[in-house]
This record gives structure tokens, sequence and C-alpha cells, in this order.
């Protein structure tokens, strides 16, 4: 959606998707919307609880069955199991997608490792999918005027038009840029301390897994320390994903900053920098 400023203003149910990195601040954002009567959706939420429960509880039913007493009370109906996904803990997700490398030392096999990325990045589609449907839910059912959508940071990386061309349709895209050295190395410090599902493109994975190889002479996915690994990529990712989110916000969106959002209080401090933001593309 384009606007002017005094359309946006004017603006009476308004819809936001948060572009960029996890960790610039869009589930905080919308966590403070949401006391001031916006509906928070939350992709990764939505994955976890919807498109990707069974295969998270098949994953965590095939290691408790290795138990013999936990397989007899699964086999005979005595225990169930199920997930505790919440908006600010992503657990079961993040270790259903888990990480490359040996496993042994708690990482995933290359070829699970592959299949799981296809399921998340499906899964993530669907749930982008699913968007202009809770916009209707928002209002009709719950009564929200507002509704923001706090996509996964690798929502650039679906390769999927029709998903933008969707969220453009019925949604503001507001893409949060890092623009400061310092905070881009907090952001990446962050990550890698407290990790979020992360998905990567075929193409990247197998490019920066043979560079991984190559730099610790090392033949085969499974001899990677998977800690590791998350460490080394995870800054190459960052960095290729920048451009593809410029990509995104320079004909669709708006840019504003990490500094910019970490400076909003309030619902007004928020409508204020989307006024800022537009107003700055209007005169470029």
């Amino acid at each position: 959606m384009k606007f002017t400023v005094d359309a946006f203003r004017a603006w009476k149910n308004r819809n936001i998707t948060l572009l960029g990195m996890s960790g610039v601040g869009k589930t905080h954002l919308s966590a403070l919307l949401r006391q001031h009567n916006w509906f928070h959706y939350s992709g990764d939420y939505r994955i976890g609880t919807r498109y990707l429960d069974e295969p998270i509880l098949d994953l965590i039913k095939q290691q408790a069955m290795q138990t013999p007493f936990l397989r007899d009370l699964l086999r005979n109906d005595w225990i169930y199991i199920r997930n505790n996904i919440k908006v600010h803990d992503l657990g079961p997700v993040l270790s259903f997608v888990g990480k490359l490398g040996n496993p042994e030392k708690g990482g995933v096999a290359l070829d699970d490792f592959i299949r799981r990325q296809a399921q998340y990045r499906e899964a993530e589609i669907t749930a982008m999918r699913d968007v202009p449907e809770f916009i209707r839910k928002a209002q009709e059912i719950y009564g929200y005027p507002h509704f923001v959508n706090d996509v996964g940071g690798s929502l650039c990386e679906l390769d999927e038009p029709a998903v933008m061309d969707l969220l453009v349709k019925h949604t503001l895209i507001l893409y949060i840029q890092v623009t400061d050295a310092e905070e881009e190395q907090k952001l990446i410090q962050r990550a890698q301390s407290d990790p979020k599902p992360l998905y990567y493109r075929p193409e990247f994975l197998q490019q920066q897994l043979q560079h991984y190889l190559d730099e610790n002479n090392l033949q085969f996915a499974a001899e990677i320390n998977p800690d590791d690994f998350t460490r080394w990529v995870f800054p190459r990712l960052f960095h290729s994903r920048i451009p593809r989110y410029e990509a995104i916000a320079r004909p669709h969106g708006y840019t504003v900053t990490s500094n910019e959002v970490a400076q909003v209080r309030d619902e007004q401090d928020f409508l204020g920098l989307l006024e800022t933001a537009i107003a700055r593309k209007e005169t470029n």
C-alpha cells in the first residue's frame, strides 16, 4: 500500500507489516501496539502452532519412543504430548528447525536439515497467505481496529513473489533498517546468544557450507560443530539479506532505522514515525 501523509492520517483501519532482521524490534513494537488496541499477528507463532505443530510433535515423539518407559505410555495412549509455544518463546520451532552439524553434538544431519528447512519455508509462506483472513478476523470477531503483522526475519528469503504481492495489497510495508555499525554488531551478538529459527535459501546454505568446510579442513557436514557453524554463518546471512530487504522496501514500502524504532514509546510515537517515513519517501 502507498500513502501520502494525509491519506495515512485518514486511514481508519491500519494494517502494517514489519519487515527486518530478527532482533531489530519487530516483536517489541508489536507488543507495544497490542497495548493500544492493535491485533498482533506473529508469523512465527502461527507457523509453530498451526503449520509445523504436527512435525514438531512427531520429532518429540520420535525422541520419546527411544525411552522404553515413555514408549509404552505413548503406544498405549496413556499420555499425550503437546506444544506450548509462546509469541516470545519459540523454543519448539527452534528445536525443530535445529542447527546443522554433528548429531552427537546436538546438530541435525544435512539431509534432515534440508528437509526441515523446506518445511519451514512452506509453513512461512502459508502463514503469510493467512494475513488477509486474520485482518478480517481481527476486526469482525475480536474487534481490533488495527493490525500489525510481525513477520519472521526470513521473509525476504522465500523467493515467492505472490506472498509479497499479497502483503503489499493488504498492508503497509515498514522496513526496519540497521544503519549503525555498533547496532549491527549488537544485533549479530544478540542473535548468536539468543538464536531464533533461521531459514537459509538453498543456494546460500550450500555455498556457505562449502566455505565453512574449506576454512576448517572438514569434509562432511556431520563433522561440523553446530553451535560454531551457527555463530560463523549468521553475520554472513545478515549481510546477504540487506539487499533483499531493500529490494522489497524500495518499490513497495517505507523505511525507518532501528535507532528510530528504539525511541518509540507508545502508539503516537509509532504513528509519528510512520508519517516521517512516508514524508521522506514523498520528497525522494
